[in-house]
């Protein structure tokens, strides 16, 4: 009789190790990977999770754009990134993309893609040297995009629009 009831005992002391061991090993990649890239909720939650105490965002949005980001994209190893992706209220796709990176390196997939440029000019962004290109992404809509040097950080917005809503959105996060 004695035998029996051990059985049973056992038996949830196996289950209650291999539950703890598989949430052990859950947990440990987290730890591992923390502060490489990675998708966040929202622009608190990436500060937040990763102690970043600059992430510059839009406070200027097109009618046609939707708040908040789609997707938030955000790391700290081996570098500060952040990459924000804005959607078309009407379309659903991805209109408006902003990176900041501590890197010049960084190369962020990019759901925006300008395919041909047509001109690239200098411009003077309220103080700051930026470089704003034009041209058209993937089914020859027109596409721009402008970068500039924000503190320690290299800002890049790349939108599917005319180069006035991107002047405008790129204003807006200058401080």
């Amino acid at each position: 009789m004695k035998g029996r009831s051990v059985s049973p005992l056992v038996f949830a002391g196996v289950i209650l190790a291999v539950v703890v061991t598989l949430k052990v090993l859950n947990w440990m990649p987290s730890v591992f990977q923390e502060g490489l890239l990675q998708q966040y909720a929202s622009v608190e939650e990436a500060r937040a999770a990763l102690h970043m105490k600059e992430i510059h965002v839009p406070t200027y949005f097109p009618v046609r754009l939707l708040w908040p980001p789609s997707r938030i994209l955000a790391q700290t190893k081996p570098f500060d990134a952040v990459v924000m992706e804005f959607s078309d209220r009407e379309k659903g796709d991805v209109a408006l993309v902003t990176v900041q990176s501590a890197s010049e390196r960084f190369r962020p997939d990019r759901r925006i893609e300008m395919v041909r440029t047509r001109e690239r000019v200098p411009y003077l962004l309220k103080g700051r040297e930026a470089l704003l290109e034009i041209g058209s992404c993937r089914n020859e809509e027109p596409c721009c995009a402008l970068s500039w040097r924000e503190g320690a950080y290299r800002m890049t917005l790349v939108m599917r629009s005319l180069p006035v809503d991107l002047i405008r959105v790129a204003e807006s996060m200058v401080h």
